[in-house]
């Protein structure tokens, strides 16, 4: 059995800090990570059921290896699932604020859809150019991480568009994310009196990704937090709605790279209790449904 979350916490490579106050955004939360400078190894990045992103700021440095190889170094944004393979997180003495945004509000921010990144990891300045530089400046002039995230909050709620959801697609996410993956994605057209075949366009285009596949995510998600808190895998397996505990080792290994044995002990996991104490979107349907 892994070690409880906070002795591996006491552990970390990492400082964290949370904001007292929740976003003026709804579907966004933040968190502060500084690097202790206590090891020089790299960290596998979990999948979340949202779109990330990494401020940072300060003098050291945050490196991302990409699935593709490439080394990224700097703020970055990562789409839903990280598309195909794993990032692994470096740090030298870096300092960001990492931000997670549903992707329900994620494309008003960004400036473009979830479906735009493929769930890849991408230098914010391509995005969003001198602008990106303009916020870590800001960022690193600040001291304390209060005024951080209450400028981190304010520039993203200056960077915010009109909605780019359909009501009928945000209520599906809305159903996946409330139902821990177990929603049955087949039904969903029909309860917002669309066909399969609209649904399914839209959902991908808007969200990132198939409705099956945020199912499958979301529920790969609640089953790997299960796992960091030390469940039997095959309790976990039963309990998430996996076929057998077979099943759940493939899904792992296909969004990580590793076995759930080993994903279990992943700091990436062991933070987030203390990170993101937020609870999950709640469920929703638009009016006139």
């Amino acid at each position: 059995m892994p070690p409880k979350l906070h002795e591996r916490y006491d552990s970390a490579v990492w400082d964290v800090a949370r904001p007292k106050q929740p976003s003026r955004i709804s579907g966004v939360s933040m968190a502060g990570f500084r690097d202790r400078g206590v090891s020089a190894a790299a960290h596998r990045a979990v999948p979340h059921p949202s779109v990330s992103l990494a401020l940072e700021f300060g003098a050291g440095a945050l490196l991302v290896d990409d699935p593709a190889g490439r080394r990224l170094r700097g703020s970055v944004a990562a789409g839903l699932g990280f598309g195909s393979g794993t990032p692994w997180v470096r740090g030298e003495r870096f300092e960001a604020v990492q931000v997670r945004l549903s992707p329900l509000v994620a494309g008003t921010i960004l400036g473009v859809s979830p479906a735009e990144l493929s769930g890849a990891v991408v230098g914010l300045d391509e995005l969003w150019g001198r602008e990106a530089s303009r916020i870590r400046e800001r960022l690193d002039a600040a001291s304390s991480w209060p005024e951080r995230f209450a400028l981190t909050d304010a520039f993203l709620a200056r960077r915010r568009t009109r909605p780019s959801v359909d009501p009928e697609v945000a209520w599906a996410w809305r159903r996946i994310v409330a139902g821990r993956g177990l929603t049955r994605v087949d039904g969903l057209a029909a309860e917002v009196g669309w066909s399969r075949k609209r649904l399914w366009s839209r959902f991908r285009s808007q969200i990132g990704l198939p409705p099956k596949r945020a199912a499958t995510l979301v529920r790969f998600d609640h089953a790997a937090h299960r796992l960091a808190k030390g469940e039997d895998a095959a309790r976990v397996a039963a309990e998430t709605g996996y076929a057998d505990q077979s099943h759940l080792h493939r899904d792992v290994v296909a969004f990580t790279g590793a076995t759930p044995a080993n994903v279990a002990g992943e700091l990436w996991l062991a933070v987030d209790e203390f990170a993101w104490p937020t609870p999950p979107e709640t469920r929703k349907r638009p009016k006139g449904l």
